[in-house]
């Protein structure tokens, strides 16, 4: 699909898209196609940077002008990579869909973008299909890429490890800030500036039998994959703040599992 023809599928949804070339410096290397949003005086936009011969390869599959949403695949070496482009609240946004889904619709890259979790519960309460894709309805509640969903025993939840005004967040993107939230369960690593990803016990502890002076570092006990609960008011500046009556499981959508998410910059 030309270049022209994909900017004016993105005019359908009330969007602008750029396309072009990667730009080429030391610093940064784009393989195929990168998404981000940008900002210019007119307001935001899709930043697309593609390389020449795989613009041919890139085309737009669905486009859903109502919801303000069109699905955008991109036929790579590696395979094909989809991207959920849309309007969530008061930002476009651009999310990688997990390739093992079979996507062709912007509603199946709704779905698919769901933890299993999440469309497991809609399926056991029987959610209607016209709720399932709204921010909150009987099986969850979303504000951005994090789902919440009530607790049905709400004492396995342990109070004793409350935080106040804690925040959540996904890589390097802005901190949704959670009024209570208790982090529970996962394992047990040790965290420090050369280990962000953290070590467990034994890890490090044959670390610094190897290498003594590493004791010295700072060290910092975490919980790696914990069950995450939240209640009450969750914030974040790209969205409406929203109120968990009683304690919500967290879970994050599942972008992370996508090999295109290595072409997608934006970061909410």
């Amino acid at each position: 699909m030309g270049m022209h023809q994909i900017e004016r599928q993105f005019t359908r949804i009330g969007a602008r898209a750029k396309i072009h070339p990667p730009v080429v410096n030391r610093w940064t290397k784009v393989e195929g196609v990168s998404i981000d949003i940008g900002n210019d005086a007119e307001g935001e936009f899709f930043d697309i940077s593609v390389e020449r011969p795989v613009l041919a390869e890139t085309r737009v599959l669905d486009v859903q002008p109502s919801l303000r949403h069109l699905l955008l695949m991109s036929d790579q070496d590696d395979g094909k990579h989809k991207f959920l482009c849309g309007h969530d609240e008061r930002h476009w946004f651009v999310a990688a869909v997990p390739e093992r889904a079979a996507v062709s619709t912007v509603k199946t890259a709704f779905e698919a973008l769901k933890p299993p979790a999440v469309r497991s519960l809609e399926n056991r309460l029987g959610v209607k299909p016209r709720k399932r894709n709204r921010r909150r309805n009987e099986a969850f509640v979303r504000q951005g890429e994090w789902f919440f969903v009530p607790v049905e025993n709400p004492g396995l939840v342990d109070e004793r490890w409350v935080l106040r005004n804690e925040p959540i967040a996904r890589g390097g993107g802005k901190p949704h800030i959670c009024e209570e939230l208790v982090r529970q369960g996962g394992q047990l690593v040790y965290v420090s500036s050369q280990h962000p990803n953290g070590l467990t016990e034994g890890q490090r502890r044959r670390l610094i039998s190897r290498k003594p002076e590493l004791r010295h570092l700072h060290w910092v006990a975490q919980r790696r994959n914990p069950s995450v609960f939240v209640r009450g008011r969750v914030r974040h500046p790209d969205h409406k703040t929203i109120i968990l009556n009683g304690w919500h499981q967290v879970m994050m959508n599942t972008e992370n599992e996508s090999l295109a998410m290595r072409h997608v910059a934006f970061i909410d």
